[in-house]
C-alpha cells in the first residue's frame, strides 16, 4: 500500500491491441506497497507490454487503474519520475564508465545532489571495484548490479524489472534477489518478471499470464493448491523408456525425467492411478509427492492452449 494505505498498483481490465493482435487482454492486478510480485508467462504472453503500461511507455486501450495513486492513463507522465525500469536487455551506455552511466541517469532524473547520490548508489550495490570501469566489458553480473543502481539513483517508490537476471550466473542471481528483498523491507515495491522458479519463489506473490490471459494469481502454496495437480515420483531402471509408455495414457498430463527420478503428474487423480497401476511392481516404486511451481505452471498453460 501507498502512504495512505492505498495499493501501489491498482488496475482493472488493462488491454493492448497491436493491429489485430490482442497483446494484454483485461488484465487485473492489485500490488501493495513493499511487495514483492513475481510476474511470470511463457516468451510473448504479455508481460513486458504489461509492465510498460504501468509505467506510461505504453498507453492501455482499454481498462483503468492507478499505478502510484497516479491514472495509468491520463497521468502517465506522473508515474516515470517514481518508478524504476529495468528492460531485459543491458540499455546503459557501454562506453561509458559506471560512475558516468549514474551521474547521466540522474541528470535525467533531476536528482538534486549527483554526487551525493551517486556515492550512496555505488556504496549500496557494491560498485566501488568497478566504478571507474568501462560499462561495456563488464561480466553479466556485473551489468546487473549496474543497471539495478541505475534503478534506485532517484529513490523511486516502484521497481518494474524486466527478466532483470537472464544472463547471469547462479550467485550473482542471489545477490540481487537479496537486494530487492533489502528493499522491500524499506517499503519499495517491485513487480518482477522472470522465468526462473526458483525465483518466482522468492516472492510474495505471483501472477501467471499466458497469452494476454491472466492465469492464476496468489502465494505460491495457494497457485499449487489451486490447480489440484497429482504428481508421482518414479525410480527405478530403463526410465527413460517409460517416458513413452506413459505419455499420452489417461490421466497423464505431463511426465518428465528430474535426475535419476521420472515426474508423472496430472489433474484426474482417479484416471492417473488407473494408468499406472499396470507400471507398479517391481523394480518400478511410486510414491505420491507434493506438485511443484514448474509442474503447475506447465498444467495451466496446457490448459490455456486446449
Amino acid at each position: 500500500m501507498t502512504a495512505d494505505g492505498a495499493p501501489v498498483i491498482d488496475v482493472t481490465g488493462l488491454t493492448k491491441v497491436f493491429g489485430k493482435k490482442t497483446v494484454v487482454d483485461h488484465l487485473d492486478m492489485r500490488v501493495g506497497r513493499g511487495e514483492i510480485y513475481g510476474f511470470l508467462g511463457p516468451n510473448g504472453s504479455g508481460k513486458t507490454t504489461f509492465i510498460r503500461m504501468l509505467c506510461g511507455l505504453l498507453r492501455p486501450d482499454a481498462g483503468s487503474g492507478t499505478c502510484l495513486g497516479f491514472d495509468v492513463r491520463s497521468q502517465a507522465e506522473l508515474i516515470k519520475p517514481h518508478v524504476g525500469y529495468m528492460s531485459q536487455k543491458f540499455s546503459l551506455y557501454e562506453d561509458m564508465t559506471v560512475r558516468e552511466n549514474l551521474d547521466f541517469i540522474s541528470r535525467m532524473y533531476g536528482v538534486a545532489d549527483r554526487a551525493a547520490a551517486i556515492g550512496r548508489t555505488i556504496e549500496r550495490m557494491n560498485l566501488r571495484r568497478v566504478r571507474d570501469q568501462l560499462a561495456g566489458p563488464l561480466s553479466g553480473g556485473w551489468k546487473q548490479r549496474l543497471a539495478l543502481a541505475a534503478c534506485m539513483i532517484h529513490e523511486p517508490r516502484l521497481l518494474l524489472l524486466d527478466e532483470p537476471t537472464a544472463g547471469v550466473d547462479p550467485m550473482a542471481r542471489r545477490d540481487f534477489w537479496d537486494e530487492v528483498h533489502k528493499l522491500a523491507g524499506e517499503g519499495i515495491t517491485a513487480l518482477i518478471s522472470t522465468h526462473y522458479m526458483d525465483e518466482a519463489e522468492r516472492c510474495h506473490r505471483l501472477a501467471y499470464i499466458a497469452y494476454g490471459h491472466l492465469l492464476a494469481t496468489g502465494t505460491v502454496a495457494a497457485i499449487v493448491a489451486a490447480e489440484g495437480l497429482v504428481t508421482y515420483e518414479v525410480t527405478g531402471p530403463n526410465l527413460y523408456a517409460l517416458i513413452d509408455r506413459l505419455r499420452g495414457l489417461p490421466g497423464v498430463e505431463q511426465v518428465v525425467a528430474f535426475g535419476v527420478t521420472l515426474h508423472v503428474s496430472g489433474r484426474d487423480a482417479a484416471a492417473l492411478e488407473a494408468s499406472l497401476a499396470p507400471y507398479r511392481r517391481e523394480p518400478l516404486t511410486f510414491r505420491r509427492i507434493p506438485s511443484n511451481l514448474e509442474e503447475v505452471f506447465i498444467s495451466l498453460m496446457r490448459k490455456a492452449l486446449s
